[in-house]
């Protein structure tokens, strides 16, 4: 295995779906792990992260690692009281996410296992636990990794992250819809004035602008794909995109591979398979050298 790599450990949005008709692309929820050697960085802690702690916890050489959090949804922190090495006092265990400060996010974190929704708390952990303050300048290291974060389209405060590691940048942005704000002046355009119609234009450019910004330059982006045009027209506003959007973002900004993730439960593999070959059908349609995949779990992709 590569000294630097990516693995997807769950890419499912909203639940888990633990089906036989969706095994091909996996069930469980938010977690990827970025290793370098024996740093290790895992984005988000939905179910995917109880098999990785399981997988931790058969090796001696790492005891450390940081989990970055894009948000505090439950599909994206119900794996942590399953979370082994948590309760495994020789482990450093550093935690970041939305808040003002460390101990913002560590309540955050808690909340979950608190009566009445979880038999035991996070002061039944054993292992030493740090909460990392928000940096200033939105930069933040961790050995010979580095990240910097910023808010994108979701419900409540919610992160997407620029993690470079080996030269290389990879953009992990689980929850985000995109371009919500053109959309929602498309459907009401014709019921504007002249001077409200250049209003929202402009507005309309800068959301766009923000969005190419926002993945711009990655080498690899792992972004939210979780609709087909049909439901997010009748989830319109729940903070997910529609994997057309999606696509379509990734070839105007120049991304090199995208990851179609935060997969929809309702969605088995042969839904799957046909959002892929539409997606590989648009890069073709507008000739891009875009490269696309749906992230499935336990897919390893190498970063040297």
């Amino acid at each position: 295995m590569s000294d630097a790599y990516l693995r997807f450990w769950g890419v499912r949005g909203s639940y888990s779906a633990p089906f036989e008709s969706h095994l091909g692309v996996g069930g469980n929820t938010s977690c990827v792990e970025i290793r370098v050697d024996d740093h290790v960085l895992v984005c988000d802690a939905g179910t995917g992260i109880i098999p990785l702690g399981n997988q931790l916890m058969g090796q001696s050489d790492i005891r450390k690692l940081l989990i970055i959090l894009t948000h505090y949804h439950w599909d994206h922190i119900c794996g942590l009281p399953f979370f082994v090495p948590a309760f495994v006092p020789d482990w450093n265990i550093n935690f970041f996410g939305p808040g003002q400060c460390d101990q913002e996010i560590k309540e955050h974190v808690s909340a979950q296992m608190q009566a009445p929704y979880f038999p035991v708390g996070t002061e039944t952990w054993l292992a030493n636990i740090d909460y990392l303050q928000p940096a200033e300048d939105q930069l933040i290291n961790y050995g010979p990794l580095s990240f910097n974060y910023q808010n994108v389209h979701h419900p409540g405060t919610t992160y997407g992250y620029r993690v470079n590691v080996k030269g290389k940048t990879v953009i992990y942005v689980s929850d985000n819809e995109c371009l919500y704000l053109g959309k929602s002046i498309d459907r009401q355009y014709e019921e504007l004035n002249e001077e409200e119609k250049l209003l929202y234009d402009e507005m309309k450019k800068e959301e766009y602008a923000a969005e190419l910004d926002l993945v711009r330059g990655a080498d690899i982006l792992i972004h939210d794909a979780q609709y087909t045009p049909e439901d997010y027209e009748k989830k319109r506003g729940w903070g997910h995109s529609c994997y057309i959007d999606t696509v379509n973002i990734a070839i105007e900004a120049g991304v090199k591979e995208l990851y179609l993730y935060h997969h929809d439960p309702n969605y088995n593999d042969d839904a799957m398979e046909e959002i892929y070959q539409h997606s590989l059908s648009i890069i073709r349609e507008k000739k891009s050298s875009l490269k696309c995949h749906i992230a499935k779990e336990g897919l390893i992709v190498s970063l040297d």
